[in-house]
């Protein structure tokens, strides 16, 4: 950190920012979490951010917004963090609104943040990995429980409350990475599965990411899109009234929206879904590259489409709900089959 960037002089800047902490954080070359530890005994208390004990006392939080986004998309849901299942590599919770895939080795700092706002008191749980870039956030609401919030800042707080972190330099992204001549492998095994969890571990063994895969596989398995599929996409998604799972996530969490799309309102470069319980703002501008993936399954196919920015990291993933949640696969597949493909006007 420069030497004139001093936790006083943090919380100086953040006081008169006009921008949002995260493009904050990018315009002074810090990472995000050293802009929270700046309040460090300021409101913000250096917390546990081992799954097991956090999310447990933010589920006694009762109704909170759970948000969670990459470079290019946040994704924001209304409601409890229930049933939640822990697990050494992988941890979930299977709530109809907050549904959640977490990844613990990357829940590496976490913090209780209480700050003055507009309207009063506002609490958040905001979560970090080992370079200091956000990887979850709870902001709690006007009906949270307050006693809970107090438990938890007093539970989970760490004994070290001074002092700003020495966080971890930032690693590149990783692009496509491809095997080409792993291509008929990698068919004749894609044609072959059964669920779409194996396919990670397919293109693993075969020395592939997501994106290279897509590339290497092509068609019938995964086909190239036009950019303007993405709008046309969720257009399509509000106009058929259709149920879709929406996965938006970094390398630490993915948080997923399941169900209607009702209130689009574009932005600027921003595409915005504003419905009551769910929000959506993706950087249309960001998406260099959209696929459109067929996966077979003992259910049927899975079929998704998936887009990438510039850099091949993946903004996120929208699939058809199944039938057996209140989905149409048929009507679903049609529309995705109507989406202009790559060098369509």
């Amino acid at each position: 950190m420069m030497n004139d960037l001093t936790p006083a002089r943090l919380r100086e800047l953040k006081r008169d920012a006009t921008v949002r902490p995260y493009d904050l954080a990018a315009q002074l070359g810090l990472s995000e979490a050293a802009l929270v530890e700046a309040e460090l005994g300021y409101g913000a208390t250096r917390i546990d951010p081992t799954l097991a004990r956090l999310i447990p006392a933010v589920q006694k939080l009762g109704e909170v917004m759970a948000l969670t986004r990459n470079r290019s998309c946040v994704i924001e849901k209304i409601g409890t963090y229930n049933e939640f299942h822990d697990g050494e590599h992988a941890a979930m919770t299977l709530d109809a609104e907050i549904d959640m895939r977490m990844f613990p080795r990357h829940w590496a700092h976490a913090y209780a943040v209480e700050a003055a706002g507009a309207d009063g008191s506002r609490r958040s749980v905001q979560v970090f990995d080992a370079a200091g870039g956000a990887v979850h956030k709870v902001h709690l609401r006007a009906g949270s429980d307050l006693d809970a919030w107090a438990e938890l800042v007093r539970e989970l707080a760490l004994p070290d409350q001074a002092g700003m972190s020495d966080f971890a330099s930032r690693t590149g992204p990783e692009g496509a990475r491809m095997s080409e001549g792993q291509a008929e492998t990698l068919r004749e095994e894609w044609a072959k599965m059964t669920d779409t969890h194996q396919f990670n571990t397919l293109v693993r063994r075969l020395k592939m990411n997501r994106l290279g895969a897509y590339r290497v596989a092509g068609t019938p398995f995964a086909e190239p899109l036009s950019v303007e599929a993405v709008p046309a996409l969720l257009e399509r998604v509000q106009a058929e009234g259709q149920k879709v799972m929406f996965f938006v996530g970094n390398m630490g969490c993915i948080e997923i929206h399941s169900g209607p799309i009702r209130t689009l309102k574009p932005m600027g470069p921003w595409l915005n879904v504003l419905d009551d319980r769910f929000n959506l703002h993706l950087r249309a501008d960001h998406v260099a590259e959209v696929w459109l993936v067929d996966k077979p399954t003992t259910r049927g196919p899975a079929i998704s489409i998936e887009a990438f920015d510039e850099m091949g990291t993946l903004i996120f993933q929208c699939f058809g709900m199944r039938s057996d949640r209140g989905g149409d696969p048929d009507a679903w597949a049609r529309l995705t089959r109507s989406l202009p493909a790559a060098g369509e006007a």
